[in-house]
């Protein structure tokens, strides 16, 4: 990264997680409902107050994971200042597993930055052998890649080899395949601000798979990449953020 894009590359990546810090901050301290008719209450901060220490281990995570990924969906979907990763509609999925794992490892923002310049090349990869657009490809192409991101992000803060980091984005983009955008009202809300906290928890799962069957791939992630862009291609047009099909679809008749 840096020999291509100079030294300067980790400050502006180190004012990007600036951002996305003061993001999960913000929207882990705010409530209320969110703009746009849907009538639906801010969770981040109850999902993140409610948290018992005393509970099970896996269960704290998930919602101290959970909780920074809806802050920053939320502070999206509330018109605050958020980064796309890789778009607006995904941007909760990155800085929710690198915010828990910089204070469950305690590393440095230097860190942090170096998993982010990881992120940005795979990000960068699928933006153009791809696409990261919803309007294009699908969800696949926006909370797919984010989780990619994600994944691979975790493998440079985990130390891994690069083809361990490959493996672990290219398995989260490979399940993520087909995934359908069909927001409710055309509102970046639902289903899409759960679908970061899933993205984010899975991100994590496909970096712990690819620690130890990074060994056993067949697949590639320029292949997933290739075969997310042909699979969007071909989605039905009702499934790629038009909000004629699907969920967006069936709500419109409920009741």
């Amino acid at each position: 990264m840096e020999l291509n894009e100079g030294a300067d590359i980790w400050d502006d990546l180190l004012e990007i997680w600036s951002v996305m810090q003061a993001s999960i901050q913000e929207g882990l301290a705010a409530s209320g409902e969110l703009p746009g008719g849907l009538h639906i209450e801010r969770k981040a901060k109850s999902i993140h107050d409610h948290i018992l220490v005393n509970k099970h281990p896996e269960i704290i995570e998930c919602q101290r994971v959970c909780s920074y990924a809806y802050a920053v969906s939320e502070q999206n979907a509330d018109n605050g200042v958020i980064v796309t990763a890789p778009t607006c509609g995904s941007c909760g999925v990155l800085p929710a597993v690198l915010y828990y794992f910089k204070d469950k490892r305690g590393l440095s923002d230097m860190d942090v930055a170096h998993a982010l310049g990881v992120a940005g090349l795979f990000g960068e990869l699928a933006k153009r052998n791809a696409s990261v657009s919803g309007a294009e490809c699908g969800c696949q192409a926006e909370i797919g890649v984010a989780c990619a991101m994600a994944a691979a992000a975790l493998g440079q803060l985990f130390g891994y080899s690069i083809k361990r980091i490959e493996y672990a984005a290219e398995v989260a983009l490979e399940h993520h395949l087909g995934l359908t955008c069909d927001p409710i009202c055309g509102l970046v809300q639902i289903p899409c601000i759960e679908r970061n906290a899933v993205a984010a928890m899975r991100a994590i799962n496909s970096a712990n798979l690819a620690y130890f069957l990074a060994d056993t791939r067949r697949i590639s992630y320029d292949m997933v990449i290739k075969t997310m862009y042909e699979t969007g291609i071909h989605l039905n047009r009702g499934y790629r953020e038009t909000s004629e099909g699907g969920l967006a679809k069936l709500y419109s008749r409920r009741g």
